[in-house]
């Protein structure tokens, strides 16, 4: 491998924090601490390999149970981890990982690069990512190859972020040993805690690992508990049943703020809520024309709706992109003018205005999309608000069985590309139809190697999209969730972007005997 050349400033950024994360806890984990989750833990989410694109719920567990290759982490998000560092070979066709030696899973099995293979290769990553791999090569038991097609720019923005599960690794003997369904029943990992126990519906329960390479935890055990309802999740911070409740609604919210034992911590931005117009491609809907697609978003106080949902800490915004992501183009919020939203739909035909169909909120944003239907409502588009449970609703949606309109979120980690890379390409698990144009420029640019280039494209695209009023942008999602009076380190934010408690390994409660209840 004489082509392989090391990426000096990838190495020189990435290699001093990983020695530095190596360092042990002061004392042993005590201590129980509780999450009020507001869906339903599923199974799946135990397995890294059962992670497709753009869903990031699951890592509430990853982190927890497994580690990756490369990972998110305070300060950096390519934070090497299991691999200690990586190369690219001068084509960009391959890329070798040095991996961490003498780790072990937490059922003993040791970390080898033939775990990495097999995780890749069950991984249900997409075609995005698994296509462009030719071929995984174990080079030695630390070290392993992966051999591109052709140049891909987003490989490890898919493989060495929260954007796939594919480099969150789980030991290969194990799994063939007890199958998939029985890996989801009593997963093994590489993380900072192990698997104790899950109850339906109910809740997760971890334990510390002591020999995780990284740190050892502070907190003992960690409980992730399903509580839907906002109300009671409020209500379990208060009595003392959680210690971070996450995702409080506005009236809880300012009801816990009020509150000198509690505080509230905002955290997101990752998500961009949008309006995702099912039927424009249907020639013979009124969402085909774009006159009604921008009458809808002129029809949307943003400033209002985020004040009632989110206190007022989302950002509005035009763009279906992150501000924080590379290659994002700034693009203003549509305006909100009901008067040039009712002239819109006068010229497009509809004085009157229309029935629009069905109208369905990501779960669990209900209130958000009966408040948007009454914006619509006052313009003259009339629709009907459908609530489906998470997991129903995903399946629809990735199915295309849905019609109408859709307040659908987008939390794809990585840049404008893998933001984009599920909605505006007609194979994407979320677009209904592409225009060519925006089609052809986008897959060009996946393989432009020079980033002026690239992003030059990228902006043409997000500039296209806006122009064209595909899609209705509302704002980047950043919302509240209580803290508890024992919590000393909620670790919210600690990686930035991350919406979520993590890593798990910082969390801290105040005092040892803090946690003991």
């Amino acid at each position: 491998m004489t082509r392989l050349v090391i990426t000096a400033l990838m190495m020189l950024a990435l290699a001093g924090p990983a020695a530095a994360q190596q360092r042990p806890a002061a004392e042993k984990p005590d201590g129980e601490m509780r999450w009020a989750l507001y869906v339903t833990l599923a199974p799946a989410w135990f397995d890294p390999g059962e992670v497709s694109a753009g869903n990031l719920t699951p890592f509430w567990i990853l982190y927890a149970m497994h580690d990756a290759l490369v990972k998110p982490m305070p300060g950096n998000l390519m934070t090497p981890s299991l691999a200690e560092s990586w190369t690219v070979s001068a084509d960009q066709r391959v890329y070798e990982f040095k991996l961490r030696e003498g780790l072990r899973f937490h059922n003993g099995d040791a970390f080898t690069a033939d775990d990495v293979q097999f995780s890749f290769q069950r991984s249900k990553a997409g075609k995005a990512l698994k296509d462009r791999v030719r071929e995984v090569e174990v080079v030695g038991p630390a070290r392993v190859r992966f051999h591109l097609h052709e140049p891909f720019p987003d490989f490890m923005a898919y493989y060495g972020t929260v954007l796939t599960g594919a480099g969150w690794i789980v030991p290969r003997k194990y799994v063939e040993k007890v199958g998939d369904d029985g890996f989801k029943k009593h997963p093994v990992g590489l993380g900072p805690y192990k698997f104790v126990s899950y109850t339906p519906g109910v809740e997760l329960v971890l334990e510390a690992f002591e020999g995780y390479w990284r740190k050892v935890p502070s907190v003992k055990r960690l409980v992730l508990k399903t509580v839907p309802d906002p109300t009671t999740r409020a209500a379990m911070l208060k009595n003392g049943e959680v210690d971070i409740s996450y995702m409080l609604d506005a009236p809880s919210a300012l009801e816990l703020k009020r509150d000198p034992t509690l505080r509230l911590g905002f955290s997101g931005a990752i998500g961009v809520h949008y309006l995702d117009f099912f039927d424009q491609w249907d020639p013979k809907s009124p969402w085909s024309d774009r006159r009604v697609r921008l009458a809808a978003n002129h029809a949307i106080d943003r400033r209002g709706l985020i004040e009632a949902e989110t206190l007022g800490a989302s950002r509005p915004t035009g763009s279906m992109v992150p501000r924080s992501f590379e290659f994002t183009l700034a693009l203003p919020a549509y305006a909100y003018d009901p008067v040039k939203a009712k002239q819109l739909l006068a010229e497009a035909g509809y004085a009157s205005g229309f029935d629009g169909g069905d109208f369905y909120p990501f779960p669990p944003y209900w209130s958000a999309g009966e408040t948007i239907v009454n914006y619509l409502s006052a313009v003259g588009i009339r629709m009907k608000v459908r609530t489906m449970e998470r997991a129903a609703f995903q399946t629809a949606w990735t199915g295309k069985k849905l019609s109408g309109i859709c307040m659908c979120t987008l939390a794809n980690f990585g840049n404008a590309s893998t933001r984009l890379a599920e909605v505006v390409q007609s194979e994407g698990a979320y677009a209904r139809g592409a225009d060519a144009d925006v089609e052809t420029l986008f897959k060009q640019q996946m393989r432009e190697t020079d980033r002026k280039k690239r992003e030059a494209m990228l902006h043409k695209i997000q500039q296209l999209l806006y122009d064209r009023v595909r899609f209705g942008p509302l704002y980047e999602f950043i919302w509240p969730s209580g803290i508890g009076p024992r919590v000393a380190e909620p670790a919210l934010l600690l990686i930035d972007p991350y919406p979520w408690s993590a890593p798990y390994e910082e969390v801290r409660l105040k005092g040892r005997s803090a946690g003991s209840r």
